[in-house]
């Protein structure tokens, strides 16, 4: 097994979404010692920013090639202004590739990442959920449903929210996010 681990978040070890990821990948190792692992820290070392002189090389690029090389993709996502953080969609931008990840055909869109498994652990300050008065701000969780669905995979995320609540809250709220990674190791459930 393959697992590509991702962080985004610019915390460092002050960061929830890092330590629902690491958990998330913990979970794996323990069911499959041998499990290769290849992380990334997008914010110690961001992606460029695509350009026009970068967009025609995507297909060679080292991005997509781990991405297509590995089983599963962990992602651990920080929740800033709304949405991910901007290396973390520079990422998304050299991933999501024509031909490589995705095609069309007479019908439409076709996602050629359908053998993967995305899990993406989701740290919120505030409570974005389906009953908050502040769902329409949320742009993360929708942005990397919609991508992820898009390329072929069934994106599964586990989500701490309401961490900037006060210390108490993050601690309920990371502690109810890790309860939840213990399970991901688990092979995904068909829909």
């Amino acid at each position: 097994m393959k697992i590509l681990h991702l962080d985004s978040s610019i915390l460092g070890d002050n960061s929830v979404s890092r330590a629902i990821s690491a958990a998330i990948v913990d979970q794996f190792l323990a069911r499959e010692p041998h499990a290769e692992i290849t992380y990334r820290d997008l914010a110690a070392e961001p992606p460029a920013h695509l350009t026009l002189d970068t967009w025609s090389t995507l297909d060679q690029g080292p991005d997509v090639r781990q991405f297509l090389d590995s089983d599963v993709v962990v992602i651990g996502a920080g929740f800033y202004n709304f949405t991910i953080p901007t290396q973390l969609k520079a990422w998304i931008d050299r991933v999501a590739v024509r031909g490589k990840t995705f095609s069309y055909d007479e019908n439409g869109v076709v996602g050629l990442a359908a053998n993967k498994r995305v899990i993406i652990g989701l740290a919120r300050g505030n409570v974005y959920g389906e009953a908050s008065p502040f769902q329409s701000f949320e742009h993360a969780e929708t942005l990397m449903r919609s991508i992820f669905t898009f390329l072929g995979a069934k994106p599964e995320f586990i989500i701490a929210e309401g961490i900037g609540r006060g210390e108490e809250a993050r601690r309920s709220a990371l502690s109810a996010a890790l309860t939840q990674a213990r399970g991901v190791a688990q092979p995904a459930t068909p829909a």
